[in-house]
């Protein structure tokens, strides 16, 4: 048996082609067993951010198993393998456990020590567990990576940095602006990271905030948590040009 990542990131793939690689969790969920019946590959587990999608799999043999995840992508996505394979990594075994630990303590992240994606990769393993895609391998290695990251987290000051990207995306608008307050902020997204700008943003002085999003019920419920406006996107080009600052936190890719 040997363990094996095939996936993409923010340093090998540009946002087009991570959008088109980009698994929702409702996706996710229907691909696992897929990708545990899939030929050659005895465990599975779907990891997708905002800035990666990367598959583990124990597999039989190394070459089979890469070719028919690859197949597996093509399938899941409906692209041809020319369109993303130039821009995946393959890593193998040890190099792709030291990975899996590197991803989970935040060492291979965007913001370097960002904890959101020790959540991620804990949720990316339940929904497998749950969906019988893991056994004895993948349910072992995975749970030593979260408690590694657990430990880094705790132990060393590797989260003293920018613990996520909304929170870089704040600091960043602090160096342009020197202080938020008395600007006016637009927020694009309504999820977890939308509601983490926001959070960031009124502790740093800003008192205006404006939430657009696809679904306006979710911005409706998000800005009347902390005494904002909510738009459908509908209204985007309007609300853009009354906007100081743009933070984009979306699932089809996060820009600030």
């Amino acid at each position: 048996m040997h363990i094996l990542v095939v996936g993409l990131n923010h340093k090998t793939a540009p946002v087009a082609v991570r959008e088109k690689l980009a698994f929702t969790p409702e996706h996710r969920d229907r691909a696992l067993p897929v990708l545990r019946n899939t030929k050659s590959v005895l465990e599975g587990v779907i990891l997708s951010t905002c800035n990666r999608m990367e598959v583990y799999a124990v597999v039989d043999q190394l070459h089979t198993g890469e070719h028919f995840i690859k197949g597996f992508l093509s399938e899941q996505f409906n692209l041809p393998k020319e369109e993303f394979v130039d821009y995946l990594y393959v890593k193998a075994n040890d190099e792709a456990v030291v990975h899996l630990f590197r991803v989970t303590a935040g060492l291979d992240s965007l913001v370097l020590g960002e904890t959101q994606i020790l959540g991620q990769v804990r949720e990316a393993y339940y929904a497998a567990l749950e969906a019988g895609a893991t056994g004895t391998v993948f349910n072992t290695l995975f749970k030593q990576a979260i408690t590694l990251a657990k430990r880094a987290h705790a132990e060393t000051q590797i989260n003293h940095n920018a613990v996520s990207v909304s929170y870089a995306a704040v600091e960043l608008g602090k160096k342009v602006f020197g202080s938020f307050a008395g600007k006016r902020v637009l927020i694009i997204g309504a999820g977890k990271m939308g509601e983490l700008t926001v959070k960031h943003l009124l502790a740093n002085g800003a008192r205006q905030v404006m939430v657009v999003n696809r679904t306006v019920e979710k911005a409706r419920e998000l800005a009347a948590s902390y005494d904002g406006e909510a738009y459908g996107f509908d209204a985007l080009p309007e609300v853009l040009v009354r906007a100081d600052v743009v933070i984009s936190s979306t699932a089809r890719g996060r820009t600030w």
